[in-house]
Parts: C-alpha cells; sequence; structure tokens
C-alpha cells in the first residue's frame, strides 16, 4: 500500500512514516523543504502546502491508495500561514484526492475546534475539517488533544524544559489538558488505514485524564528525577510580554511554542471525550504517567531538558553580543579601536579595519538573529573570531597578558558558538 504523508518532518509526520515503513507500507513523504533525517525509501516531495494547488497535487498522487494530512502551523509568520496549511492547502489536496480517485483521506485536526474557535489556529482547523467533510471521500478526521511521546519537539519539548527549571512558572487562565501518546495516535492511523475500517468520522484523541498544566510537567519532574519545583502564577502583564516577545522571535523564523495564539488557545484547554474513540478503534490510551513509566528518563532527555531555557538565552546573547560589539566600536569605542591598531604593521589603515571588523561583526549579529541564516552566521563569527585571534596575536602579542584577558575571552565565545550549533535544530 503506497500512502503519501504530509508534515512528514512534524512530530506526528516523522513517527508515523518510520511506523508505516516499518510495517510494509510504501511512503510518499511531502515536506516544506529538504530534512536532515535520513529515511530509507522514496524521495520526498518538496512542496510549499500553503501555496500547492489542487494541480500541483495531481502529479504526486498517482497510485496513491491513501492520504495522511500532518501538515500545521501554530501562528501566521513571514515563513508559515495557518489559512494556507490548514485552510487553502488542505482543501487544494482534498479535491486533488477526489479528482485521482485517491479514496482514502485521514486528516489530523485540534481538539476542540468544532466547539470553540479563538485563534486564527483553531479557525483554520475548522476550515479544513469542513473542506474535507463536503469531499465525496472516504475520511477520518482526528482531533488529537496535546501530543506527547519520546520525540522532544513542541509541547513536549517544553514541558521537559520546565520540568528542570528551580521554580516553575505558571501562565495565568491555563485550561485542562487530556494528554494523549504519541504511540497511540500513530496506532489510530494504523486502525483507519485498514481496507475494513469505517469512514467519514470525526474523533477527539484525548487522554484518559484531564490534568492541569501544572501536574503535567510535575510528571515530567518525577521523569527526569528531581523532586516537582515549587510553583509561582506570572501576573498577566508578564505572560503577555512573554507572548510577545515569542511573536517577536517568530518574525525573525524562529519557532517557540509560546506565542499569541497558544495564550488563546491555552485558555481553552485541551479536553475532549475519548469514549468514541475507544469505541471505533478498540484503542485504549495511555496515561502520561503510565506513559513516563514505560520509557525512563536518560542522560539525553536530562541534558536536553536542562538545555531547552538555555538555547534562546545563547541566541539572544550571541547577536546582541555581536551588534553590539560593531556599534561600539563605530561609536564610543572608536577612538581605543583605532589606537590600537596606530603603531603597528597596519597602522596607516587603521580607521578602515575598524570599520571593516565593526561591519564585520554587525553582519554577523544579524545573520545570527535571521533563523534561516543562523548557521551561516555561527560559522561566520567563528571565522571572524578566529581571525582576531591569529591576526591580534601578530599586531599585539602584548594583549595576551592583559588582566582583562580581551584575547583570552576569545577562546569560550568560540566554544559557546559551537554549543550553539549543537543546539540548533529543532527536529
Amino acid at each position: 500500500m503506497r500512502v503519501l504523508v504530509t508534515g512528514a518532518s512534524g512530530l506526528i509526520g516523522t513517527s508515523l512514516c518510520a511506523r508505516l515503513a516499518a510495517d510494509g507500507y510504501e511512503i510518499v513523504r511531502v515536506l516544506h523543504r529538504a530534512g536532515t533525517a535520513p529515511f530509507t525509501g522514496l524521495p520526498p516531495v518538496l512542496l510549499d502546502m500553503a501555496k500547492a494547488r489542487t494541480q500541483d497535487w495531481s502529479p504526486h498522487l498517482i497510485g496513491i491508495d491513501a492520504v495522511v494530512n500532518c501538515a500545521g502551523v501554530l501562528q501566521d509568520s513571514t515563513q508559515e500561514s495557518t489559512g494556507g496549511v490548514h485552510a487553502g492547502g488542505a482543501s487544494a489536496l482534498f479535491a486533488a484526492c477526489e479528482q485521482a480517485g485517491v479514496r482514502k483521506v485521514i486528516h489530523f485536526s485540534a481538539i476542540g475546534v468544532d466547539r470553540l474557535q479563538p485563534s486564527a489556529f483553531s479557525a483554520t482547523k475548522l476550515a479544513g475539517d469542513q473542506a474535507l467533510m463536503a469531499r465525496d471521500l472516504d475520511w477520518v478526521i482526528l482531533r488529537p488533544s496535546v501530543v506527547l511521546g519520546r520525540p522532544a519537539f513542541g509541547a513536549s519539548a517544553l514541558f521537559r524544559g520546565l520540568a528542570a527549571l528551580p521554580l516553575l512558572p505558571v501562565m495565568p487562565s491555563t485550561g485542562r489538558l487530556q494528554v494523549v501518546q504519541l504511540d497511540d495516535v500513530i496506532a489510530t492511523v494504523l486502525h483507519f488505514l485498514r481496507p475494513d475500517s469505517a469512514s467519514s468520522i470525526a474523533l477527539d484523541l484525548a487522554g484518559p485524564e484531564a490534568l492541569p498544566m501544572s501536574k503535567v510537567v510535575g510528571l515530567y519532574c518525577c521523569w527526569l528525577g528531581s523532586r516537582p519545583a515549587g510553583e509561582f502564577t506570572l501576573p498577566g502583564s508578564v505572560a503577555a510580554g512573554l507572548y510577545r516577545i515569542g511573536d517577536a522571535t517568530a518574525l525573525l523564523g524562529w519557532r517557540p511554542p509560546m506565542r499569541s495564539n497558544a495564550a488563546k488557545e491555552i485558555v481553552r484547554g485541551a479536553v475532549g471525550d475519548p469514549h468514541p474513540w475507544i469505541a471505533a478503534t478498540g484503542i485504549q490510551p495511555s496515561s502520561l504517567e503510565a506513559a513516563l513509566k514505560l520509557n525512563p528518563a536518560t542522560v539525553q532527555e536530562r541534558w536536553f531538558a536542562r538545555l531547552y531555557f538555555v538555547k534562546p538565552a545563547i541566541f539572544t546573547v550571541l547577536p546582541f553580543f555581536w551588534i553590539m560589539t560593531g556599534v561600539i566600536s563605530l561609536t564610543t569605542g572608536w577612538r581605543r579601536g583605532v589606537d590600537l591598531l596606530v603603531g603597528t604593521a597596519i597602522g596607516p589603515l587603521a580607521e578602515p579595519a575598524v570599520i571593516a571588523g565593526a561591519l564585520a561583526d554587525m553582519a554577523v549579529g544579524a545573520l545570527i538573529a535571521w533563523r534561516p541564516t543562523s548557521r551561516l552566521g555561527l560559522f561566520g563569527a567563528i571565522a571572524v573570531a578566529l581571525f582576531y585571534a591569529i591576526a591580534g596575536t601578530m599586531l599585539r602579542p602584548e594583549l595576551w597578558n592583559e588582566p582583562l584577558g580581551p584575547f583570552l575571552k576569545i577562546l569560550p565565545i568560540i566554544v559557546l558558538h559551537f554549543v550553539a550549533l549543537a543546539v540548533l535544530e529543532e527536529r
């Protein structure tokens, strides 16, 4: 059986493709951009779902027996469109399936979108659901709650990071969560890929317990081997500020889980009735506590949890460091920089050299801040730092003996950039 999977690099899509391949299915993965994770099988289809039209899908549906749409984005940004992916793109895909005779379509929505749409995320998800239900297809709509599993991405990553904090900041007005396990979600897809399975059905995929967010984090604390942290509720103004910061970083191409849409959705919570799901599939959803006990945390999980909030700090400090170094070199530190080069082999070029160095610093900082170019910026920063160390040693070797260590500080700076490279990827 040949299955086309959209959103194949996401939390659900990645695990689903791996499971389908292991079970003997032939997989056609649809990716927004080329991924780095190895996958044996057919080469992926690179297609921007937000822009793809019905005719763009048609060539890729030849020979396909079923489609599983896992594509989704949390919020509109410079690179992502909720309406384009959830509504327009999904509708074009469903129309193409109908034209190509691909009867079986399994579509991932989100829990609660049929009851309340507090944000563009849930409103566009509902629009996609309605577009599918209007088609003459054997459709299945799955509306999972917050999906958690061994892979760390999105909410599963956030909970681990929060569990590693000495104090747990609690957002005000957060609803309860019936978190659902990734393995149960994958098992559900496998069930509905069977020829004898039901169709024209929409199901909430919800776990057996409705937990406050602090309880979810507390279970992860125990899983990581630490005691549940003390809690404090953030003032509304502080929480709103953090969500705005998340929106700002999204404009730079990053994908933080804390953004305005998340704030609107989390007030509603993520709860539903799992009994129709259980009746339709026979799957008994696992509780979070039981799932964590079956998969004890290892040193990798502990490292990830402790580094989770260190990463945004690194990618805030490094652009600030490089950009401000350039600004200072051109303003208050101008005379000091020129004087350091006067009397050396490049003394006559002291002023142009300071200007060139300042511009290079600011360019490196801007490249690191912009997510699509951050890797290039980090390598550029390492190269610039090494150049400063080598050139500085040749021109002013006595600075290695300075009490404040202007040259010695280059060494930990370079190491920090290698740490940034190591934690750069999100999935």
